[in-house]
């Protein structure tokens, strides 16, 4: 598999709490030199960069991030926010206590409403799936599907554990045709980047990719 064709599916993220506006501007910069699908970046830097970037790289931002617990109106807000700043494409927290809980009509209608609230703009479904069982997972496969949510994303990067390769077959047995699968954190080497789109990821979601490839 060409380098090329791996960095073109890669969201280029950097996330931490520490980042700084030079950090993400030099973030923006690799994507571009390298094509990758998008930066993914805090809120805060979305303006910065779309103006930086002037459309050669999407934009990506988090939402109800990285918890995923506060209200529905609250990311709503955040997701109209973000696009109006400049955002390309919205990665959401489910809230994985109603999950836990089996409010399956809350999750549902709180991931249809940011779809609303994204119009025409990608919608990625985080389920931090190192916090959930396997039964869980199938039952996200299906209210993703039902969403109309464009993406079903393994995780934050911030709880347990990352994506793991039983995980995105596992989303590629459940989903519904118009769903795509984004493996996210924990993505070490090319390796494991190949094997995550030979198993159905089509998006992944990492900074690693980048830095191997400028190392060479």
């Amino acid at each position: 598999m060409k380098i090329e064709d791996i960095l073109s599916i890669c969201d280029h993220t950097l996330l931490l709490q520490t980042a700084t506006w030079p950090e993400i501007k030099d973030l923006c910069d690799d994507a571009m030199k390298y094509h990758t699908a998008s930066v993914c970046i805090p809120p805060c830097y979305v303006k910065q960069a779309a103006d930086y970037m002037q459309g050669r790289i999407k934009v990506c931002t988090v939402i109800g991030f990285p918890n995923g617990n506060c209200s529905t109106a609250t990311k709503v807000f955040e997701t109209k926010d973000a696009i109006e700043n400049g955002a390309d494409e919205i990665d959401m927290v489910i809230n994985v206590g109603w999950l836990k809980a089996k409010q399956y009509d809350l999750v549902l209608d709180e991931i249809k409403q940011i779809k609303q609230a994204c119009g025409y703009h990608v919608l990625k479904v985080i389920i931090e799936t190192c916090l959930l069982t396997e039964e869980e997972k199938i039952k996200m496969c299906e209210i993703v599907t039902e969403s109309g949510a464009d993406y079903i994303k393994t995780s934050t990067g911030f709880s347990t554990a990352g994506a793991t390769f039983d995980d995105i077959a596992l989303f590629a047995k459940h989903v519904g045709p118009d769903v795509k699968i984004k493996a996210a954190g924990g993505i070490s080497s090319i390796e494991d980047a190949e094997k995550f789109m030979e198993l159905g990821a089509s998006r992944l979601g990492t900074s690693r990719i980048v830095k191997i490839v400028k190392s060479k």
